[in-house]
Protein backbone atom coordinates (compact mmCIF):
# COMPACT_ATOMS: atom_id res chain seq x y z
CA UNK A 1 0.00 0.00 0.00
CA UNK A 2 0.92 3.65 -0.25
CA UNK A 3 1.41 3.95 3.51
CA UNK A 4 3.81 0.97 3.53
CA UNK A 5 5.74 2.46 0.59
CA UNK A 6 6.03 5.80 2.39
CA UNK A 7 7.21 4.03 5.54
CA UNK A 8 9.92 2.09 3.67
CA UNK A 9 11.02 5.24 1.82
CA UNK A 10 11.16 7.27 5.04
CA UNK A 11 13.20 4.55 6.73
CA UNK A 12 15.64 4.32 3.78
CA UNK A 13 15.96 8.06 3.10
CA UNK A 14 18.60 8.74 5.83
CA UNK A 15 20.76 5.94 4.40
CA UNK A 16 20.34 7.23 0.84
CA UNK A 17 21.18 10.75 1.95
CA UNK A 18 24.31 9.50 3.71
CA UNK A 19 25.41 7.55 0.61
CA UNK A 20 24.81 10.56 -1.62
CA UNK A 21 26.77 12.79 0.76
CA UNK A 22 29.68 10.34 0.92
CA UNK A 23 29.80 9.94 -2.88
CA UNK A 24 29.82 13.70 -3.42
CA UNK A 25 32.52 14.15 -0.79
CA UNK A 26 34.59 11.54 -2.62
CA UNK A 27 34.16 13.42 -5.92
CA UNK A 28 35.03 16.68 -4.19
CA UNK A 29 38.15 15.15 -2.70
CA UNK A 30 39.30 13.70 -6.02
CA UNK A 31 38.72 16.95 -7.91
CA UNK A 32 40.51 18.94 -5.20
CA UNK A 33 43.39 16.44 -5.29
CA UNK A 34 43.68 16.83 -9.08
CA UNK A 35 43.77 20.61 -8.77
CA UNK A 36 46.28 20.64 -5.89
CA UNK A 37 48.53 18.16 -7.70
CA UNK A 38 48.40 20.20 -10.91
CA UNK A 39 49.03 23.44 -9.01
CA UNK A 40 52.15 22.15 -7.26
CA UNK A 41 53.58 20.44 -10.36
CA UNK A 42 52.95 23.51 -12.53
CA UNK A 43 54.62 25.84 -10.03
CA UNK A 44 57.61 23.51 -9.78
CA UNK A 45 58.01 23.31 -13.57
CA UNK A 46 57.68 27.07 -14.05
CA UNK A 47 60.22 27.71 -11.28
CA UNK A 48 62.70 25.80 -13.43
CA UNK A 49 61.42 26.96 -16.84
CA UNK A 50 61.61 30.67 -15.95
CA UNK A 51 64.87 30.43 -14.04
CA UNK A 52 67.37 32.71 -15.74
CA UNK A 53 67.22 32.25 -19.52
CA UNK A 54 66.10 28.61 -19.47
CA UNK A 55 62.93 29.37 -21.44
CA UNK A 56 65.10 30.90 -24.18
CA UNK A 57 67.63 28.08 -24.17
CA UNK A 58 64.94 25.42 -24.49
CA UNK A 59 63.63 26.89 -27.73
CA UNK A 60 66.89 28.19 -29.20
CA UNK A 61 69.80 26.11 -27.89
CA UNK A 62 68.32 22.71 -27.11
CA UNK A 63 66.25 20.77 -29.65
CA UNK A 64 65.01 17.91 -27.45
CA UNK A 65 61.73 19.57 -26.42
CA UNK A 66 59.39 20.92 -29.08
CA UNK A 67 56.32 22.97 -28.12
CA UNK A 68 57.05 23.42 -24.43
CA UNK A 69 53.72 25.24 -24.02
CA UNK A 70 51.90 21.99 -24.88
CA UNK A 71 53.81 20.15 -22.15
CA UNK A 72 53.37 22.84 -19.52
CA UNK A 73 49.61 23.16 -20.06
CA UNK A 74 47.76 20.21 -21.57
CA UNK A 75 50.20 17.41 -20.75
CA UNK A 76 50.53 18.47 -17.12
CA UNK A 77 46.74 18.56 -16.75
CA UNK A 78 46.29 15.12 -18.33
CA UNK A 79 49.12 13.66 -16.27
CA UNK A 80 47.66 14.91 -12.98
CA UNK A 81 44.14 13.77 -13.85
CA UNK A 82 45.42 10.35 -14.92
CA UNK A 83 47.43 9.87 -11.70
CA UNK A 84 44.49 10.77 -9.45
CA UNK A 85 42.00 8.69 -11.47
CA UNK A 86 44.37 5.74 -11.28
CA UNK A 87 44.45 6.05 -7.49
CA UNK A 88 40.66 6.09 -7.28
CA UNK A 89 40.29 3.24 -9.77
CA UNK A 90 42.71 1.03 -7.84
CA UNK A 91 41.81 1.73 -4.21
CA UNK A 92 38.23 0.35 -4.25
CA UNK A 93 39.06 -2.87 -6.19
CA UNK A 94 42.08 -3.55 -3.96
CA UNK A 95 39.94 -3.16 -0.84
CA UNK A 96 37.28 -5.49 -2.32
CA UNK A 97 39.92 -8.08 -3.21
CA UNK A 98 41.35 -8.04 0.31
CA UNK A 99 37.91 -8.49 1.91
CA UNK A 100 36.77 -11.23 -0.46
CA UNK A 101 40.04 -13.16 -0.13
CA UNK A 102 39.59 -13.21 3.65
CA UNK A 103 35.96 -14.34 3.39
CA UNK A 104 36.60 -16.95 0.69
CA UNK A 105 39.62 -18.37 2.49
CA UNK A 106 37.44 -19.07 5.52
CA UNK A 107 34.57 -20.44 3.39
CA UNK A 108 36.27 -22.63 0.75
CA UNK A 109 39.91 -22.60 1.82
CA UNK A 110 42.97 -20.65 0.66
CA UNK A 111 43.36 -22.62 -2.57
CA UNK A 112 40.52 -20.81 -4.39
CA UNK A 113 41.73 -17.25 -3.79
CA UNK A 114 45.29 -18.36 -4.60
CA UNK A 115 44.19 -19.67 -8.00
CA UNK A 116 42.35 -16.40 -8.72
CA UNK A 117 45.36 -14.29 -7.73
CA UNK A 118 47.58 -16.44 -9.95
CA UNK A 119 45.16 -15.84 -12.81
CA UNK A 120 45.33 -12.10 -12.10
CA UNK A 121 49.13 -12.13 -12.22
CA UNK A 122 49.38 -14.16 -15.43
CA UNK A 123 46.64 -12.25 -17.27
CA UNK A 124 48.05 -8.92 -16.06
CA UNK A 125 51.53 -9.71 -17.38
CA UNK A 126 50.08 -10.90 -20.69
CA UNK A 127 47.91 -7.81 -21.17
CA UNK A 128 50.72 -5.48 -20.09
CA UNK A 129 52.90 -6.91 -22.83
CA UNK A 130 50.14 -6.47 -25.40
CA UNK A 131 49.52 -2.86 -24.28
CA UNK A 132 53.16 -1.85 -24.57
CA UNK A 133 52.65 0.28 -27.75
CA UNK A 134 50.06 2.48 -25.97
CA UNK A 135 52.75 4.44 -24.12
CA UNK A 136 54.64 5.33 -27.30
CA UNK A 137 51.40 6.08 -29.15
CA UNK A 138 50.37 8.47 -26.35
CA UNK A 139 53.70 10.30 -26.61
CA UNK A 140 53.28 10.57 -30.39
CA UNK A 141 49.70 11.79 -29.99
CA UNK A 142 50.75 14.60 -27.67
CA UNK A 143 53.60 15.58 -29.98
CA UNK A 144 51.22 15.82 -32.96
CA UNK A 145 48.75 17.78 -30.83
CA UNK A 146 51.55 20.20 -29.99
CA UNK A 147 52.50 20.62 -33.66
CA UNK A 148 48.88 21.24 -34.61
CA UNK A 149 48.55 23.83 -31.86
CA UNK A 150 51.80 25.49 -32.95
CA UNK A 151 50.81 25.99 -36.60
CA UNK A 152 47.53 27.58 -35.47
CA UNK A 153 49.23 29.97 -33.04
CA UNK A 154 51.80 30.79 -35.72
CA UNK A 155 49.00 31.86 -38.07
CA UNK A 156 47.63 34.25 -35.41
CA UNK A 157 51.08 35.67 -34.57
CA UNK A 158 52.01 36.35 -38.21
CA UNK A 159 48.54 37.13 -39.56
CA UNK A 160 49.46 40.56 -40.95
CA UNK A 161 52.51 39.35 -42.87
CA UNK A 162 50.57 36.37 -44.24
CA UNK A 163 47.72 38.65 -45.31
CA UNK A 164 50.15 40.93 -47.23
CA UNK A 165 51.47 37.88 -49.07
CA UNK A 166 47.95 36.48 -49.71
CA UNK A 167 49.22 33.31 -48.10
CA UNK A 168 45.90 32.01 -46.80
CA UNK A 169 45.77 29.08 -49.24
CA UNK A 170 49.30 27.97 -48.43
CA UNK A 171 48.72 28.29 -44.68
CA UNK A 172 45.51 26.29 -45.03
CA UNK A 173 47.47 23.50 -46.72
CA UNK A 174 50.06 23.53 -43.93
CA UNK A 175 47.45 23.44 -41.16
CA UNK A 176 45.37 20.71 -42.80
CA UNK A 177 48.48 18.61 -43.50
CA UNK A 178 49.44 18.83 -39.82
CA UNK A 179 45.86 18.04 -38.79
CA UNK A 180 45.74 15.06 -41.20
CA UNK A 181 48.88 13.63 -39.61
CA UNK A 182 47.21 13.90 -36.19
CA UNK A 183 43.94 12.38 -37.43
CA UNK A 184 45.70 9.43 -39.09
CA UNK A 185 47.55 8.66 -35.87
CA UNK A 186 44.34 8.93 -33.83
CA UNK A 187 42.60 6.53 -36.23
CA UNK A 188 45.36 3.97 -35.67
CA UNK A 189 45.24 4.61 -31.92
CA UNK A 190 41.46 4.13 -31.79
CA UNK A 191 41.67 0.84 -33.73
CA UNK A 192 44.45 -0.42 -31.47
CA UNK A 193 42.45 0.43 -28.34
CA UNK A 194 39.40 -1.26 -29.87
CA UNK A 195 41.42 -4.44 -30.40
CA UNK A 196 42.85 -4.25 -26.90
CA UNK A 197 39.38 -3.62 -25.45
CA UNK A 198 38.13 -6.82 -27.06
CA UNK A 199 41.01 -8.84 -25.58
CA UNK A 200 40.65 -7.10 -22.21
CA UNK A 201 36.93 -7.95 -22.00
CA UNK A 202 37.52 -11.62 -22.72
CA UNK A 203 40.43 -12.06 -20.31
CA UNK A 204 39.48 -9.68 -17.52
CA UNK A 205 35.70 -10.26 -17.44
CA UNK A 206 34.46 -13.45 -19.05
CA UNK A 207 37.39 -15.82 -18.48
CA UNK A 208 37.83 -14.44 -14.96
CA UNK A 209 34.18 -15.28 -14.20
CA UNK A 210 34.54 -18.80 -15.65
CA UNK A 211 37.70 -19.45 -13.65
CA UNK A 212 35.97 -18.10 -10.55
CA UNK A 213 33.01 -20.47 -10.82
CA UNK A 214 35.33 -23.42 -11.47
CA UNK A 215 37.26 -22.56 -8.32
CA UNK A 216 34.03 -22.30 -6.28
CA UNK A 217 32.57 -25.51 -7.68
CA UNK A 218 35.53 -27.76 -6.83
CA UNK A 219 34.90 -27.98 -3.05
CA UNK A 220 31.18 -28.63 -3.55
CA UNK A 221 31.72 -31.32 -6.22
CA UNK A 222 34.19 -33.15 -3.98
CA UNK A 223 31.93 -35.51 -2.01
CA UNK A 224 34.71 -36.35 0.45
CA UNK A 225 34.61 -32.83 1.82
CA UNK A 226 33.52 -32.80 5.53
CA UNK A 227 30.81 -30.23 4.77
CA UNK A 228 28.88 -32.87 2.79
CA UNK A 229 28.62 -34.97 5.95
CA UNK A 230 27.54 -32.20 8.32
CA UNK A 231 25.40 -29.97 6.08
CA UNK A 232 22.02 -30.36 4.49
CA UNK A 233 21.39 -29.84 0.78
CA UNK A 234 19.84 -26.44 1.41
CA UNK A 235 22.85 -25.32 3.49
CA UNK A 236 25.24 -26.54 0.79
CA UNK A 237 23.30 -24.60 -1.85
CA UNK A 238 23.31 -21.52 0.36
CA UNK A 239 27.10 -21.83 0.87
CA UNK A 240 27.61 -22.36 -2.86
CA UNK A 241 25.45 -19.32 -3.67
CA UNK A 242 27.25 -17.07 -1.15
CA UNK A 243 30.72 -18.28 -2.21
CA UNK A 244 29.77 -17.81 -5.88
CA UNK A 245 28.61 -14.26 -5.24
CA UNK A 246 31.78 -13.38 -3.33
CA UNK A 247 33.97 -14.91 -6.00
CA UNK A 248 32.01 -13.15 -8.72
CA UNK A 249 32.56 -9.84 -6.92
CA UNK A 250 36.22 -10.71 -6.48
CA UNK A 251 36.47 -11.55 -10.19
CA UNK A 252 34.90 -8.20 -11.05
CA UNK A 253 37.38 -6.43 -8.78
CA UNK A 254 40.23 -8.35 -10.40
CA UNK A 255 38.84 -7.36 -13.79
CA UNK A 256 38.85 -3.70 -12.80
CA UNK A 257 42.47 -4.05 -11.67
CA UNK A 258 43.43 -5.61 -15.01
CA UNK A 259 41.50 -3.00 -16.98
CA UNK A 260 43.15 -0.25 -14.94
CA UNK A 261 46.32 -1.38 -16.64
CA UNK A 262 45.09 0.40 -19.77
CA UNK A 263 45.11 3.70 -17.94
CA UNK A 264 48.48 2.86 -16.39
CA UNK A 265 49.94 2.31 -19.86
CA UNK A 266 48.49 5.61 -21.07
CA UNK A 267 49.76 7.26 -17.90
CA UNK A 268 53.24 5.96 -18.73
CA UNK A 269 53.13 8.02 -21.93
CA UNK A 270 52.32 11.24 -20.05
CA UNK A 271 54.90 10.33 -17.40
CA UNK A 272 57.57 9.92 -20.08
CA UNK A 273 56.75 13.38 -21.49
CA UNK A 274 56.81 15.12 -18.10
CA UNK A 275 59.96 13.25 -17.03
CA UNK A 276 61.75 14.30 -20.22
CA UNK A 277 60.72 17.91 -19.63
CA UNK A 278 62.01 17.84 -16.04
CA UNK A 279 65.28 16.24 -17.16
CA UNK A 280 65.89 18.86 -19.87
CA UNK A 281 65.03 21.72 -17.49
CA UNK A 282 67.46 20.40 -14.91
CA UNK A 283 70.27 20.06 -17.46
CA UNK A 284 69.64 23.50 -18.97
CA UNK A 285 69.76 25.07 -15.51
CA UNK A 286 73.18 23.48 -14.98
CA UNK A 287 74.46 24.80 -18.32
CA UNK A 288 74.11 21.62 -20.40
CA UNK A 289 72.25 21.42 -23.68
CA UNK A 290 72.05 19.00 -26.62
CA UNK A 291 71.85 20.03 -30.23
CA UNK A 292 72.92 18.51 -33.54
CA UNK A 293 76.12 20.24 -34.58
CA UNK A 294 76.19 21.42 -38.20
CA UNK A 295 79.89 22.23 -38.54
CA UNK A 296 81.03 19.19 -36.63
CA UNK A 297 84.42 18.93 -38.37
CA UNK A 298 85.30 22.55 -37.68
CA UNK A 299 84.20 22.14 -34.08
CA UNK A 300 86.51 19.14 -33.66
CA UNK A 301 89.44 20.90 -35.33
CA UNK A 302 89.20 23.89 -33.01
CA UNK A 303 88.26 21.79 -29.99
CA UNK A 304 85.36 24.12 -29.23
CA UNK A 305 83.31 23.07 -26.23
CA UNK A 306 80.11 24.94 -25.23
CA UNK A 307 80.62 26.71 -21.93
CA UNK A 308 84.42 26.36 -21.97
CA UNK A 309 84.95 30.13 -22.05
CA UNK A 310 85.29 32.22 -18.92
CA UNK A 311 82.99 35.12 -18.02
CA UNK A 312 84.37 37.73 -15.62
CA UNK A 313 81.95 40.25 -14.12
CA UNK A 314 83.42 43.74 -13.84
CA UNK A 315 81.73 47.12 -13.97
CA UNK A 316 82.15 49.73 -16.72
CA UNK A 317 84.01 47.52 -19.20
CA UNK A 318 83.22 45.05 -21.98
CA UNK A 319 86.19 43.07 -23.23
CA UNK A 320 86.34 40.10 -25.62
CA UNK A 321 89.70 38.36 -25.20
CA UNK A 322 90.43 35.78 -27.92
CA UNK A 323 86.82 34.70 -27.88
CA UNK A 324 85.46 32.67 -30.81
CA UNK A 325 82.00 33.76 -31.97
CA UNK A 326 80.16 30.48 -32.54
CA UNK A 327 76.48 29.64 -32.95
CA UNK A 328 74.99 26.93 -30.69
CA UNK A 329 74.97 24.42 -33.59
CA UNK A 330 78.71 24.89 -34.23
CA UNK A 331 78.87 27.46 -37.06
CA UNK A 332 81.98 29.62 -36.58
CA UNK A 333 81.30 33.27 -37.37
CA UNK A 334 84.58 34.74 -36.07
CA UNK A 335 87.45 32.54 -34.96
CA UNK A 336 89.16 35.00 -32.63
CA UNK A 337 87.34 38.12 -31.45
CA UNK A 338 89.35 40.62 -29.38
CA UNK A 339 88.36 44.17 -28.50
CA UNK A 340 87.74 46.32 -25.44
CA UNK A 341 85.13 49.01 -24.73
CA UNK A 342 85.24 51.26 -21.68
CA UNK A 343 82.26 53.07 -20.23
CA UNK A 344 81.54 56.29 -22.13
CA UNK A 345 82.76 54.92 -25.48
CA UNK A 346 79.84 54.36 -27.84
CA UNK A 347 80.35 51.69 -30.52
CA UNK A 348 78.56 51.38 -33.86
CA UNK A 349 78.21 47.76 -35.01
CA UNK A 350 77.80 47.30 -38.73
CA UNK A 351 78.03 44.65 -41.42
CA UNK A 352 75.85 42.62 -43.80
CA UNK A 353 72.98 40.43 -42.66
CA UNK A 354 74.15 37.16 -41.14
CA UNK A 355 77.60 38.45 -40.27
CA UNK A 356 77.15 37.89 -36.54
CA UNK A 357 75.87 41.16 -35.07
CA UNK A 358 72.96 39.53 -33.24
CA UNK A 359 75.19 36.58 -32.30
CA UNK A 360 77.61 38.97 -30.64
CA UNK A 361 74.85 40.41 -28.48
CA UNK A 362 73.49 36.98 -27.59
CA UNK A 363 76.90 35.98 -26.29
CA UNK A 364 77.19 39.32 -24.51
CA UNK A 365 73.77 38.81 -22.90
CA UNK A 366 74.75 35.22 -21.88
CA UNK A 367 71.96 33.76 -24.00
CA UNK A 368 74.52 31.70 -25.93
CA UNK A 369 77.37 29.75 -24.34
CA UNK A 370 80.97 30.85 -24.62
CA UNK A 371 83.11 28.45 -26.68
CA UNK A 372 86.46 29.72 -25.40
CA UNK A 373 88.47 32.74 -24.41
CA UNK A 374 87.45 35.31 -21.81
CA UNK A 375 84.57 37.77 -21.73
CA UNK A 376 84.74 40.62 -19.21
CA UNK A 377 81.44 42.42 -18.72
CA UNK A 378 79.11 43.85 -16.08
CA UNK A 379 76.46 41.65 -14.49
CA UNK A 380 73.31 40.88 -16.47
CA UNK A 381 71.21 43.54 -14.78
CA UNK A 382 73.66 46.26 -15.83
CA UNK A 383 73.25 45.49 -19.53
CA UNK A 384 70.06 46.45 -21.33
CA UNK A 385 68.89 45.29 -24.75
CA UNK A 386 66.46 47.34 -26.86
CA UNK A 387 65.29 45.28 -29.87
CA UNK A 388 64.05 46.54 -33.22
CA UNK A 389 60.61 45.13 -32.51
CA UNK A 390 59.79 46.42 -29.00
CA UNK A 391 58.05 44.16 -26.53
CA UNK A 392 54.99 45.56 -24.75
CA UNK A 393 53.98 43.58 -21.68
CA UNK A 394 50.47 42.81 -20.44
CA UNK A 395 49.47 45.42 -17.89
CA UNK A 396 49.15 49.15 -17.29
CA UNK A 397 50.88 52.10 -18.94
CA UNK A 398 53.25 52.26 -15.95
CA UNK A 399 54.22 48.63 -16.54
CA UNK A 400 55.37 49.49 -20.07
CA UNK A 401 57.91 52.00 -18.73
CA UNK A 402 59.22 50.05 -15.72
CA UNK A 403 59.21 46.52 -17.25
CA UNK A 404 60.42 44.08 -15.96
CA UNK A 405 60.13 45.85 -12.59
CA UNK A 406 56.89 45.84 -10.59
CA UNK A 407 55.35 48.91 -8.94
CA UNK A 408 56.80 47.74 -5.59
CA UNK A 409 60.30 47.63 -7.10
CA UNK A 410 59.74 51.09 -8.62
CA UNK A 411 58.92 52.45 -5.16
CA UNK A 412 61.96 50.74 -3.62
CA UNK A 413 64.12 52.54 -6.18
CA UNK A 414 62.54 55.81 -5.08
CA UNK A 415 61.33 56.72 -8.58
CA UNK A 416 58.05 58.65 -8.52
CA UNK A 417 55.40 58.85 -11.22
CA UNK A 418 56.54 62.43 -11.87
CA UNK A 419 59.96 61.12 -12.84
CA UNK A 420 58.33 58.52 -15.09
CA UNK A 421 56.46 61.39 -16.75
CA UNK A 422 59.81 63.07 -17.41
CA UNK A 423 61.06 59.91 -19.13
CA UNK A 424 58.02 59.97 -21.42
CA UNK A 425 58.55 63.68 -22.10
CA UNK A 426 62.17 62.99 -23.02
CA UNK A 427 61.01 60.79 -25.90
CA UNK A 428 58.01 62.99 -26.75
CA UNK A 429 55.43 60.56 -25.36
CA UNK A 430 54.07 62.72 -22.54
CA UNK A 431 50.75 63.14 -24.36
CA UNK A 432 49.99 59.40 -24.05
CA UNK A 433 49.45 59.79 -20.31
CA UNK A 434 46.53 62.18 -20.93
CA UNK A 435 45.33 60.40 -24.05
CA UNK A 436 44.98 57.01 -22.36
CA UNK A 437 43.74 58.25 -18.98
CA UNK A 438 46.55 57.73 -16.47
CA UNK A 439 49.28 55.37 -15.36
CA UNK A 440 46.98 52.54 -14.24
CA UNK A 441 44.99 52.16 -17.47
CA UNK A 442 45.30 48.64 -18.92
CA UNK A 443 45.24 48.32 -22.71
CA UNK A 444 46.50 46.04 -25.45
CA UNK A 445 49.58 48.21 -25.94
CA UNK A 446 50.90 46.26 -28.90
CA UNK A 447 47.85 47.45 -30.85
CA UNK A 448 47.22 50.82 -29.18
CA UNK A 449 50.71 52.25 -29.77
CA UNK A 450 52.08 52.93 -33.23
CA UNK A 451 55.44 51.59 -34.38
CA UNK A 452 57.27 54.82 -33.56
CA UNK A 453 55.52 55.13 -30.19
CA UNK A 454 56.53 51.60 -29.23
CA UNK A 455 60.16 52.30 -30.09
CA UNK A 456 60.13 55.52 -28.08
CA UNK A 457 58.46 53.69 -25.17
CA UNK A 458 61.35 51.24 -25.25
CA UNK A 459 63.78 54.16 -24.98
CA UNK A 460 61.82 55.57 -22.01
CA UNK A 461 62.21 52.13 -20.44
CA UNK A 462 65.96 52.41 -21.04
CA UNK A 463 66.09 55.79 -19.25
CA UNK A 464 64.20 54.29 -16.29
CA UNK A 465 66.66 51.42 -15.79
CA UNK A 466 69.84 53.51 -16.42
CA UNK A 467 72.13 50.55 -17.21
CA UNK A 468 75.90 50.85 -17.66
CA UNK A 469 75.69 49.56 -21.24
CA UNK A 470 72.77 49.40 -23.67
CA UNK A 471 72.45 47.53 -26.97
CA UNK A 472 70.27 49.36 -29.48
CA UNK A 473 69.37 46.97 -32.30
CA UNK A 474 67.83 49.11 -35.08
CA UNK A 475 65.50 50.37 -32.36
CA UNK A 476 65.05 53.93 -33.69
CA UNK A 477 64.18 53.06 -37.29
CA UNK A 478 60.64 54.46 -36.88
CA UNK A 479 61.73 57.54 -34.90
CA UNK A 480 62.37 60.95 -36.43
CA UNK A 481 65.96 62.19 -36.68
CA UNK A 482 65.51 65.04 -34.17
CA UNK A 483 64.03 62.73 -31.51
CA UNK A 484 66.81 60.23 -32.25
CA UNK A 485 69.48 62.93 -31.73
CA UNK A 486 67.92 63.88 -28.40
CA UNK A 487 67.80 60.25 -27.25
CA UNK A 488 71.51 59.70 -27.98
CA UNK A 489 72.46 62.98 -26.34
CA UNK A 490 70.42 62.14 -23.24
CA UNK A 491 72.03 58.68 -23.00
CA UNK A 492 75.44 60.39 -22.99
CA UNK A 493 74.27 62.83 -20.31
CA UNK A 494 73.05 60.11 -17.92
CA UNK A 495 76.11 57.90 -18.54
CA UNK A 496 74.68 55.07 -20.63
CA UNK A 497 77.25 53.58 -23.03
CA UNK A 498 75.73 52.37 -26.30
CA UNK A 499 76.32 49.52 -28.73
CA UNK A 500 74.24 50.52 -31.75
CA UNK A 501 73.23 48.44 -34.76
CA UNK A 502 71.94 50.82 -37.41
CA UNK A 503 72.33 51.79 -41.06
CA UNK A 504 71.41 55.43 -40.47
CA UNK A 505 74.19 57.78 -41.57
CA UNK A 506 73.15 60.38 -38.97
CA UNK A 507 74.22 58.13 -36.08
CA UNK A 508 77.96 57.99 -36.82
CA UNK A 509 78.53 61.30 -35.02
CA UNK A 510 77.24 59.84 -31.74
CA UNK A 511 79.86 57.04 -31.63
CA UNK A 512 83.62 56.89 -31.08
CA UNK A 513 84.37 53.40 -32.46
CA UNK A 514 82.93 51.09 -35.07
CA UNK A 515 82.94 47.29 -35.20
CA UNK A 516 82.58 46.03 -38.75
CA UNK A 517 81.98 42.34 -39.54
CA UNK A 518 82.21 41.22 -43.15
CA UNK A 519 80.30 37.94 -42.77
CA UNK A 520 83.35 35.86 -43.84
CA UNK A 521 84.98 35.57 -40.42
CA UNK A 522 86.82 38.89 -40.47
CA UNK A 523 86.20 42.03 -38.43
CA UNK A 524 87.55 45.53 -37.81
CA UNK A 525 87.42 47.48 -34.57
CA UNK A 526 88.65 51.03 -35.15
CA UNK A 527 87.99 54.58 -33.97
CA UNK A 528 85.62 56.73 -36.01
CA UNK A 529 87.47 59.61 -37.65
CA UNK A 530 86.30 62.40 -39.94
CA UNK A 531 87.20 60.22 -42.93
CA UNK A 532 85.17 57.35 -41.48
CA UNK A 533 82.15 59.60 -40.98
CA UNK A 534 82.47 60.85 -44.55
CA UNK A 535 82.66 57.24 -45.73
CA UNK A 536 79.60 56.39 -43.65
CA UNK A 537 77.80 59.39 -45.04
Amino acid sequence: SLSQYCFVFSAASPLLSTIALVNNFLKLGLNELKLRFRERLTKNLYDQYLQGYTYYKMGNLDNRIANADQLLTQDVEKFCNSVVDLYSNLSKPLLDIGLYIFKLASAIGAQGPTIMMSYLLISGLFLTRLRRPIGKMTVTEQRYEGEYRYVNSRLITNSEEIAFYNGNTREKQTILATFRKLVDHLHNFIFFRFSMGFVDSIIAKYLATVVGYLVVSRPFLNLSQPRHLHSTHSELLEDYYQSGRMLLRMSQALGRIVLAGREMTRLSGFTARITELMKVLKELNTGKYERTMVSQQEKENLMLVPGSGQIINRDYIIKFDHTPLVTPNGDILIRDLTFEVRSGTNVLVCGPNGCGKSSLFRVLGELWPLFGGQLTKPERGKLFYVPQRPYMTLGSLRDQVIYPDTIEEQRKKGISDEVLKEYLDNVQLGHILDREGGWDIVQDWMDILSGGEKQRMAMARLFYHKPQFAILDECTSAVSVDVEDYIYSHCKTVGITLFTVSHRKSLWKHHKFYLHMDGRGNYEFKPITEETEEFGS
